[in-house]
């Protein structure tokens, strides 16, 4: 990461790029309130996000029901439909009706939800009872960086959230994927033009992540995946791994001097 990224990471807390809203059933907030925080907090730009899965209907009605909010001056909206990755293919749980793009949303925010097992998603419970069985740690996250990796090929205007916060959940650390997967990984995000967001909630992707993607060239926005409008915009976790990653940067340069 170059001096000059690393200047302009406080530039990203300006945007906030998973906000959920009462189209989501463990949201509190309705699209107008969700605009009105985003306005009230500064921002640049929101992204209005919802879940979706692939017996979903009422993509259009939401994508509509944006549409027709009032926006203030100086902010831009966006949307998108936060969807699970489903397994090791990188197929995502979308409905096969998803219009991406113009008349559609703007992006498909791909959420690790669940362990992308080569037979279909595994719960973090049969994930542990695969690495109890036998399952290595290395081929576990082998598989998870694959999987990773088709998805963003396989899915157009994608977003991944919430990155590696799947990890935690089976028993395995962000710090055992190691600078190989991290910069496969970071370099195919970079190649698809996929963004990814570092998450307020689930305080991830780490720095050394955040670090890589930078190098490679990839896009990162901040989120908060807010689930109630007072948590729009409001970060604290997310400068400290912006500013982890930047010192992380700044100590392998001088390190390789």
């Amino acid at each position: 990461m170059s001096v000059t990224e690393a200047e302009r990471l406080p530039a990203l807390l300006r945007g906030d790029f998973h906000v959920h809203s009462t189209f989501s059933d463990d949201a509190r907030s309705t699209l107008a309130e969700n605009i009105a925080a985003a306005s009230a907090a500064g921002l640049r730009t929101v992204r209005l996000t919802d879940h979706v899965r692939a017996s979903t209907t009422w993509v259009p009605e939401f994508v509509a029901a944006v549409a027709a909010e009032s926006v203030p001056d100086g902010l831009t909206v966006v949307t998108g439909v936060e969807a699970k990755l489903l397994d090791a293919s990188g197929a995502v749980d979308t409905p096969a009706d998803l219009v991406v793009g113009p008349g559609g949303v703007d992006a498909v925010v791909i959420g690790d939800h669940q362990f992308p097992g080569t037979d279909g998603p595994w719960s973090p419970t049969a994930t542990r009872e695969r690495l109890d069985a036998g399952l290595s740690d290395d081929d576990a996250l082998d598989l998870l960086i694959e999987a990773s990796i088709r998805a963003m090929e396989r899915t157009r205007h994608a977003q991944l959230a919430h990155w590696f916060s799947i990890l935690p959940k089976v028993g395995l650390d962000e710090a055992q994927l190691g600078p190989e997967r991290l910069l496969a990984w970071a370099e195919a995000a970079a190649a698809t033009a996929t963004i990814v967001e570092v998450n307020e909630k689930w305080a991830c992707p780490g720095p050394a992540a955040i670090a890589a993607l930078l190098d490679a060239g990839a896009r990162i926005v901040a989120s908060t995946d807010s689930h109630v409008a007072s948590d729009v915009g409001r970060y604290s976790r997310v400068p400290q791994l912006l500013d982890a990653a930047a010192a992380s940067s700044r100590a392998e340069r001088e390190g390789g001097r």
